[in-house]
């Protein structure tokens, strides 16, 4: 039975926010608005400094001898009283014209032993009365005949002998009358002649030494829904003389847990035929033998425990006439024999079982699970074998072919000692929902052939398995899976695209813990836009997030914009990237316990606004900076940070300080698991018992810190730039100037030039002049290309000549085949020079496509620095600096020839 009188503080679950104390010289209740908690106080005397208005009082639990009506006439309003557990060995007469609204009663646990007539002549409001565990040992006279409004009537633990508790018909309310664990052996029908007008449901006579029913003990009770005969030594003859006198009668609800019976005969229930039973407990009976029909009496049974029994055999005909059975509970019941250690299971054993939905064969021991096992199970939905000992070794796709035409959505297989799931194993099955295949011995690659057919699965169970290997098509057959648990089976996840999870766009929850997982690649959740549970703690990922992990941090969470929950506890993290989190924004549990953080990047947390709890305890972390933690913990309602080698120093836990000091946040053993490591002077100290006042006069320097490093940071910032991006910054200088100013510098009047360059290059080079240098021609740049203009008839030393006095610039494309070619380095190179020093003028220009060494060009008789610096050019190996390049030779091109 509920106790309906506790009042009861919840603190941990703030249930209820204010708790008014009653303190006086004898008691301390615990009031909470119209209920008062006096429990537990060894009170002798009921409280009188109680509010008035109170409607419940716990008196229970204390050393009280009575109920005195004056103590209590304070209390008008009251409607449940519980005086259990003291002391008290009778009931005033005035108790209840003190308590006119009395309702609930509750005298269990006293010391009462005679029932007089007076006790409860006024209390006809009462509802429910318990006067369980007492010294009852008779009841005489009427002493419950105005207790016309009670349901709820327990007297058991007592010593009764009878369960005549009236003269005359009286309790016209009754629901539920509790007689168990009396000293009751016979039930005579002038025994219950009080219950003539009652709508008597329950009767419970459990753990009474009862031997015999009178013929038509029940008729004065028909209309009992429920007889409850637990522990009751009935044996199988006395069974079937019960049943025949409940012929007949409205019985619906029998338990017959523990009454010794060891077989069940095709007559022993037949006196229940006439009746409408829906509900049969037999469970714990050592009941080793049913025999064949044994049910058939009992057609409309929706309910059967058999649970904790001893049946060696069940056969075709175990169960027939059970066609409107619901659930059948076998659990513990099929464990062999002292000459077998299986049992035995007949093909078709359940074929009378159309209507079945629930079947529990758990904690069994049968010699197999054939392809007519369950043949007939049309309408079952849950199948329990967990911890069965059979030959399912392997898991075919004939083991459970014969639940082919079901209607099956659940199916436990845990503890079975499976070893491995062949292809179709469960493509019987297309409209399971959960499978649970947890602590067995699984050791194989799922190819996702083994779950092939599952058309309708949400949930799989693979925790606790020997050795799983996931490939790309693991899960290709499972599209409409929600939630996959695969902790502690020593996984293996091959790190290639795709994803074994890839074609998991439903999955909201994924266990992947406890498997040691140390590689997979960043696409290891792509797809996964719905999951909302990830558990990854006890692994091993602590390499991933490392800058110096090649190809930089793997941030395999950035698929998983859904995340609400999520675990990363025990993986010996010492990095975290500062995008790690970058758009989790739905996340409500972080949990980063048990590794060894110690920095954490300023905005690392920044997308975690809607966070409710962050475990960060047992880390290495010194100090909480307000940068990191601010954003996050605006929102916070549970932190952990315990265990933490705290430096109580200003620079590192001042903010922190501040913040809890004003915070509605919940902080997890605040007061005995936050310590402060450093410096010595606060070592072994709670982190509470910082003096924060020192850190006010810090802001001045805090300040100066921040401009100084800015400066600092910025002079970095454009060393760097000009150091990498010189080149661009010029390119695009060179453009905007020359855009508005033009290319070409102011020469002396008068001088005129055909051409823009002579273009001077070895023969192998001059694929490169007419790929990169000719196409130039198209902005109004004309070049004296040897090949193509050189003026036919005349003799090739003439021809150059006259070609290089005709050009204003003149090009040497320099190669390692530029130095080897006589007619370049000899010739053509001394005239140049000649030229440019005849005349006075600074014409030439170098393009360098190769690095070459000083000493080598000055063999030719060139010099660098004879040449202007803006002069000298190097072809770019970047594809993007072609550009600039070109600039730079128009600049070139256009500069003045005058020797300054």
């Amino acid at each position: 039975m509920t106790d309906p009188f506790p009042c009861r503080i919840n603190i941990l679950l703030g249930m209820f926010t204010v708790c008014l104390l009653c303190t006086s010289a004898e008691n301390q209740c615990k009031i909470h608005k119209e209920m008062a908690d006096c429990s537990h106080l060894k009170l002798s005397q009921i409280p009188a400094d109680l509010p008035s208005n109170i409607t419940a009082l716990n008196l229970s639990h204390n050393q009280l001898k009575g109920l005195p009506p004056a103590n209590l006439s304070r209390y008008q309003q009251l409607v449940a009283l519980n005086a259990g557990y003291n002391l008290i060995t009778k009931v005033d007469t005035a108790l209840c014209q003190n308590l006119p609204v009395l309702k609930v009663l509750n005298l269990q646990h006293n010391e009462l032993q005679q029932m007089s007539e007076k006790y409860y002549c006024h209390c006809a409001s009462l509802i429910e009365l318990s006067l369980a565990s007492n010294r009852i040992e008779e009841i005489r006279g009427d002493p419950f005949l105005n207790l016309k409004n009670l349901t709820v009537l327990d007297i058991s633990h007592n010593i009764l002998k009878s369960v005549k508790l009236g003269s005359q018909p009286q309790l016209q309310s009754l629901q539920e009358l509790l007689l168990a664990d009396n000293k009751i052996i016979h039930l005579e029908n002038v025994e219950l002649y009080f219950l003539n007008k009652t709508s008597l449901e329950v009767l419970d006579l459990s753990s009474n030494p009862l031997k015999n029913f009178q013929t038509g003990c029940f008729r004065v009770i028909a209309n009992l829904h429920a007889l409850l005969l637990e522990k009751v030594p009935l044996g199988p003859e006395l069974l079937e003389k019960l049943c025949s006198e409940l012929s007949g009668t409205g019985i619906q609800t029998l338990l017959l847990r523990n009454i010794q019976l060891s077989s069940i005969s095709n007559t022993t229930f037949s006196g229940l035929s006439m009746t409408n039973l829906t509900s049969l407990n037999l469970a714990s009976n050592g009941l080793s033998i049913i025999s064949n029909g044994a049910f058939a009496s009992l057609p409309q049974l929706e309910h059967l425990n058999l649970e904790n029994n001893h049946i060696f055999h069940l056969t075709a005909l175990t169960f027939f006439g059970l066609s409107n059975l619901e659930s059948l509970n076998l659990k513990k019941s099929l464990i062999g024999t002292n000459s077998s250690k299986f049992s035995i299971i007949d093909d078709l054993s359940f074929h009378w079982l159309g209507r079945l939905e629930h079947l529990i064969m758990e904690d069994n021991c049968f010699s197999e699970i054939t392809p007519n096992t369950f043949t007939g199970l049309s309408s079952l939905r849950y199948l329990t074998l967990c911890n069965c000992s059979t030959d399912l070794k392997t898991v075919t796709n004939k083991t459970f072919s014969s639940l082919f035409n079901s209607s099956l959505i659940s199916l436990n297989l845990t503890k079975c000692g499976i070893i491995r799931l062949q292809e179709g194993a469960f493509s019987s099955l297309r409209s399971l929902q959960v499978l649970d295949l947890g602590l067995n011995q699984i050791d194989q690659e799922l190819r996702g052939y083994e779950l092939k057919g599952l058309d309708s699965i949400e949930m799989i169970y693979l925790s606790f398995n020997k050795h799983l290997s996931l490939g790309k098509n693991s899960f290709s057959f499972v599209p409409s899976l929600r939630k996959l648990f695969m902790r502690r089976t020593a996984l293996n996840i091959p790190d290639f695209a795709p994803s074994p999870f890839h074609s998991l766009q439903n999955l909201t929850v994924l266990d992947l813990s406890n498997n040691n997982l140390a590689n997979f690649g960043e696409d290891i959740l792509d797809g996964l836009h719905n999951l909302e549970n990830l558990n990854l703690q006890h692994n091993n990922l602590a390499r991933l997030w490392k800058r110096v992990n090649p190809g930089g941090p793997v941030l395999f969470l950035k698929h998983s914009v859904s995340l609400q929950i999520l675990r990363l506890d025990s993986n010996g993290l010492d990095e975290i990237p500062v995008n790690a989190f970058r758009g989790l924004s739905k996340l409500k549990y972080l949990g980063l316990g048990l590794n060894n953080l110690n920095f954490f990047p300023w905005s690392v947390f920044d997308d975690q606004r809607s966070l409710d709890i962050l475990n960060l305890h047992k880390n290495l972390i010194t100090s909480v900076e307000k940068p990191v933690f601010e954003s996050v913990f605006k929102s916070l309602k549970t932190l952990d940070m315990s265990a933490n080698p705290f430096d109580c120093t200003c620079e590192s836990i001042s903010w922190f300080i501040n913040w809890i000091n004003v915070t509605n946040t919940s902080i997890t053993d605040l007061s005995s698991e936050y310590i402060c490591n450093t410096p010595p002077k606060y070592h072994g100290s709670f982190v509470t018992q910082f003096d924060n006042s020192a850190c006010k006069d810090m802001a001045p320097f805090r300040v100066l810190f921040i401009i100084n490093t800015t400066v600092i940071l910025v002079f970095i910032f454009i060393v760097m730039l000009v150091r990498f991006q010189g080149w661009r910054i010029a390119f695009y200088w060179n453009v905007s100037v020359n855009r508005i100013l033009g290319f070409k510098e102011i020469d002396k009047v008068g001088e005129q030039f055909e051409y823009d360059a002579y273009i001077i290059h070895a023969k192998k080079d001059e694929n490169w002049v007419v790929k990169h240098l000719i196409p130039l021609e198209e902005s109004s740049v004309r070049f004296c290309f040897e090949e193509r203009d050189l003026e036919a008839g005349l003799p090739r030393l003439e021809g150059i000549i006259d070609s290089m006095k005709r050009s204003r610039k003149i090009i040497f494309v320099i190669t390692q085949y530029f130095l080897k070619d006589p007619w370049c380095h000899r010739f053509k190179v001394h005239h140049a020079v000649q030229q440019a020093i005849e005349q006075s003028q600074d014409s030439i220009i170098l393009i360098f496509l190769e690095d070459i060494p000083d000493y080598k060009l000055n063999q030719t008789c060139l010099r660098r620095g004879m040449v202007k610096s803006h002069c000298i050019l190097s072809w770019p190996a970047q594809q993007e600096r072609v550009t600039a390049f070109r600039q730079k030779l128009k600049v070139a091109l256009g500069s003045s020839n005058k020797v300054n």
